[in-house]
């Protein structure tokens, strides 16, 4: 697969539990159904907002070859395969692979972060891109992993030849630049709804953005609309989706998209502990702004 074939608009889909906190695969083929029928090119599954970290590696490896059957023809699935040891992301990754993914996306490791150079961070996308049977894309995010990937370190990186491109979630329009010039033949995919248009201005490839999972035709819309050269309409409908990336993506992270998806009329359900359900207020707040 060439880098160019992963350039689109994807969701990181949730992870919907029910009952004790079992995987709900029914709930979940159902939310694959609507968000691909949306327009979207794809979906990432068990990234930050599938709440990645709380799932076993056997959940993740079920959860990938479901999504793969419920997926339709001709729509990519990416894996959020980033772990704190280089062997346990080889394992990961693997496990994607073998189970049809098309494309795996890698956190660097965080719980050492202040004692790993640059070095270090290198050496553990090459070991991962060296075992993985799919293309890797570096991802980017900083609000959770405390690490941040200089553009520097990017341009290293684009020598692998299994390393395709970067995921951007720092919200930062000048580093997704950056990175765009560091690596011109990767696929640069902004991860913050609310820069959106601004990556497709930048010349990135598209992005893997939250909102998407609940206003996932909002999305589809900015995009076509920038496709068909008109800069007035992807921009009034950039600024109507601020609100709903600042106060349900940001604010609240993975509870908050749920909330959105249940008032929607997707499933969201309730996110694994330690993580908390929104509360009452939160979620009128959220009804409130989906109708807005």
């Amino acid at each position: 697969m060439t880098a160019r074939r992963l350039a689109g608009l994807y969701a990181p889909i949730t992870t919907p539990f029910e009952g004790k906190g079992e995987v709900a695969r029914k709930r979940h083929a159902q939310n694959v159904a609507h968000l691909c029928a949306a327009g979207l090119d794809g979906l990432l599954v068990s990234g930050s907002t599938g709440e990645a970290p709380l799932l076993d590696p056997e959940e993740q490896r079920v959860l990938v070859a479901e999504t793969r059957g419920a997926l339709p023809t001709g729509k990519y699935l990416i894996v959020g395969t980033g772990a704190e040891a280089t062997r346990q992301a080889v394992a990961l990754s693997r496990a994607a692979g073998n189970e049809g993914a098309d494309a795996v996306v890698v956190r660097p490791p965080a719980y050492f972060g202040a004692v790993s150079p640059p070095a270090a961070i290198v050496a553990y996308f090459r070991a991962v891109a060296d075992a993985s049977p799919v293309p890797v894309l570096v991802y980017n995010m900083p609000k959770f992993t405390h690490v941040t990937i200089a553009p520097e370190l990017i341009a290293e990186l684009t020598t692998h030849p299994n390393i395709a491109g970067v995921k951007d979630s720092s919200g930062d329009a000048e580093n997704l630049a950056a990175y765009r010039r560091a690596a011109p033949n990767w696929v640069v995919l902004g991860g913050s709804a609310s820069l959106l248009l601004k990556a497709l201005e930048l010349g990135c490839d598209g992005g893997i953005v939250a909102v998407a999972c609940f206003a996932p035709q909002r999305c589809v819309e900015i995009v076509k609309a920038f496709h068909a050269g008109d800069r007035p309409r992807a921009a009034a409908l950039q600024e109507a989706l601020r609100p709903l990336d600042r106060e349900i993506v940001g604010r609240l992270g993975p509870a908050g998209v749920k909330a959105a998806m249940d008032a929607a009329g997707l499933y969201g359900g309730p996110v694994r502990p330690p993580l908390l359900d929104v509360s009452a207020a939160d979620r009128d707040h959220i009804t409130r702004l989906l109708a807005a």
